[in-house]
């Protein structure tokens, strides 16, 4: 399997715990939302970090929504919730795992 390395190359920024943009844990790293897209460190640059496919959340008997507790976060043009150690995104009547 190969991965993509998309590099976000006019990131000024540099994020961490107190820089305003939500922090979510992902696998083995950490995505900062930023402009309605993530973005991980990586080898001393800002690269995308953003699903590949489709990936259904085959048991996902929550609903998400603006009361329901998960923290809500813009990307691109839904928004994911932060919940259970990854992001869910509404999709067609389920939830995506992102």
């Amino acid at each position: 399997m190969t991965t993509l390395h998309h590099e976000h190359a006019t990131h000024e920024h540099a994020h961490g715990p107190d820089c305003g943009h939500p922090q979510v844990d992902h696998g083995d790293h950490v995505d900062y939302a930023h402009d309605g897209h993530l973005h991980r460190e990586h080898s001393g640059h800002w690269d995308e970090c953003e699903p590949a496919g489709h990936v259904p959340h085959a048991e996902h008997d929550h609903a998400h929504g603006s009361d329901c507790g998960h923290e809500a976060v813009r990307h691109g043009d839904h928004v994911d919730y932060v919940h259970d150690g990854h992001r869910h995104a509404e999709h067609d009547g389920h939830y995506d795992d992102h």
